[in-house]
């Protein structure tokens, strides 16, 4: 028996999942893959279960405590922005070579136009590197649907599988077809072999040779998976390999009936026979997919003897940003105009009735009275610099503030201003959220206290994760404890509410601590705004008399 309901992509994916026999879900929030972990907390299946799901201090150890209840037998998710998973590669690489036990996702939601990203990075690579399956759903139904089968694939094959989202498809809402039941949870199993989770060099060895050994049958596998489709069609001028949520765009310009053989990808490794019968077939070859030219590059080493290969290398097709209906219609119109049932529908401007709303800190935001303070006590150097990071706190680049010199990565905030301390840059400070400082900035914190860098951290303690939403942080009312046991100097480790009334305060205590020589943590704290709203209407929810 099936039920219809309209989901998001990433919510496709995580019904999918519970309704596949889901055990544990562990995540990191970051968009577009945080409403994945989200769902699995709401939905009511997953709390008649008790079905474990926890938002980790970071995507490394979401992905190692998912690894562990797939050695338990457990089927299990772990799920992260494209952006997490170089967080979380150590372990996602190296389970290649443990294997997985239980069925175990590993979902990576990348994210093309770079909505909320600092690259474009394309996480099917992360799969060949690590030589694992992956699949790349083309709707939210294939999201759906690839979850009891990623998991059943894991468990066939004894290995770990990465499932690629993007924005537009994490993002976007349709009608899925769900099972009415889910499949129940595995019994707790351990591995056959347990001596192959040790990676010690010598079984390391015969895992390498082992994982490369099984590529064979991942590659069969892709060959007859329901998800990589061959097409045939009239018009023999041009084959199509197609991928993802490329492959709706396709059949969208061309009203669902594409006169041209087209190999459906959602499946990998590629599947090799498949794009020779395609090569074979037709004059010329045209790949579309969404990110980087993944399949692109493979076809041109595996397949080309002379026929046109065309797609983002060529030029073709976009290379930067996201693809879309229009795009994928003036690649195939530069190519093929007479093509029969070709929708162009041209570029659509911006309606200048539409206003532009760039990203602000939101009014009452406390990281604005952090920033007013420090802009002020940094007045009287003409070289100060301050080392941002990632969160809500990165907009303080932005006018009024322009009060920051860098966003690389999480956590490099403290560890870029001890490098330039380090260099001699005075003052160098670092400004990093809390959850952020959880998430990866710690260490960099006890590299500082063990020099007694010279330098101020301001730790910016919203009590959120508020830029995805307002889920929980990991160091709430604990940041002051865990800077003093990592050996931060009591006496320099200072705390101080970040009201429109206390900057003055806040601006004497940077004046202080930007000259005390040695590394000194100031830690500003003031309630998200947002999640400080929706605490006051649950209590007053709570407190008001029902009727």
């Amino acid at each position: 028996m099936k039920t219809k309901r309209l989901l998001l992509g990433d919510e496709a994916l995580a019904l999918g999942a519970i309704n596949g026999g889901l055990s544990g879900a562990y995540a990191y929030p970051g968009t577009p893959s945080t409403e994945i972990l989200e769902f699995v907390q709401k939905d009511p299946v997953s709390r008649a279960r008790g079905l474990h799901s926890h938002w980790s201090s970071n995507e490394k150890t979401a992905m190692e405590a998912a690894l562990g209840m797939s050695y338990c037998g457990k089927r299990a998710i772990t799920s992260m922005k494209h952006v997490g998973l170089n967080v979380a590669a150590d372990p996602f690489v190296n389970s290649a070579m443990t294997g997985a036990n239980g069925g175990l996702l590993v979902i990576s939601a990348d994210d093309p136009s770079m909505h909320s990203s600092q690259n474009e990075q394309d996480s099917r690579f992360y799969a060949d590197f690590a030589m694992i399956p992956l699949l790349e759903p083309c709707n939210q139904q294939e999201a759906y649907d690839m979850a009891r089968h990623g998991f059943s694939l894991s468990e066939r094959c004894h290995i770990p599988v990465l499932v690629r989202m993007v924005t537009r498809l994490a993002h976007s809402r349709a009608v899925v077809e769900c099972d009415a039941a889910p499949l129940p949870e595995n019994d707790l199993h351990y591995p056959a072999n347990p001596r192959q989770w040790v990676l010690m060099p010598a079984v390391s060895k015969e895992r390498n040779r082992q994982l490369i050994k099984d590529q064979e049958q991942f590659r069969k596998e892709s060959e007859e998976s329901p998800f990589n489709r061959y097409e045939d069609g009239p018009d023999k001028r041009l084959g199509i390999i197609a991928s993802g949520i490329a492959y709706n765009y396709l059949q969208e310009i061309f009203g669902g009936r594409v006169p041209f053989p087209v190999l459906k990808i959602g499946q990998y490794p590629l599947p090799l026979e498949a794009m020779r019968r395609l090569y074979d077939a037709c004059d010329a070859m045209l790949v579309l997919e969404e990110g980087q030219p993944f399949i692109e590059k493979q076809v041109r080493g595996l397949l080309y003897h002379g026929k046109e290969i065309y797609g983002k290398l060529s030029g073709h097709v976009v290379r930067d940003g996201e693809l879309n209906p229009d795009e994928v219609a003036a690649a195939m119109s530069a190519l093929c105009a007479d093509a029969a049932g070709l929708k162009l529908h041209g570029k659509r401007e911006v309606s200048e009735l539409v206003v532009p709303r760039p990203p602000a800190l939101c009014q009452g935001c406390g990281h604005r009275d952090v920033y007013a303070a420090m802009n002020a006590a940094l007045e009287k150097y003409s070289d100060a610099k301050v080392f941002g990071d990632i969160g809500c706190y990165t907009l303080g680049f932005l006018k009024p503030f322009n009060a920051i010199d860098s966003c690389v990565d999480m956590g490099a905030s403290i560890t870029m201003a001890k490098g330039a301390a380090d260099a001699g840059q005075f003052p160098s400070l670092a400004i990093i959220g809390d959850s952020t400082f959880t998430h990866s900035g710690m260490t960099g914190l006890l590299d500082a206290i063990n020099e007694d860098t010279n330098m101020v951290v301001v730790i910016s303690d919203n009590l959120t994760t508020g830029m995805t939403g307002g889920q929980d942080s990991q160091g709430t009312g604990k940041l002051e404890q865990i800077c003093i046991g990592l050996g931060a100097d009591p006496a320099h480790v200072r705390t101080i509410d970040s009201l429109p009334r206390n900057v003055p305060d806040i601006t004497a205590l940077f004046e202080e601590e930007i000259n005390h020589k040695g590394l000194s943590v100031i830690i500003s704290r003031r309630e998200c705004i947002q999640t400080a709203r929706r605490h006051a209407s649950a209590k007053n929810k709570a407190q008001s008399p029902k009727a």
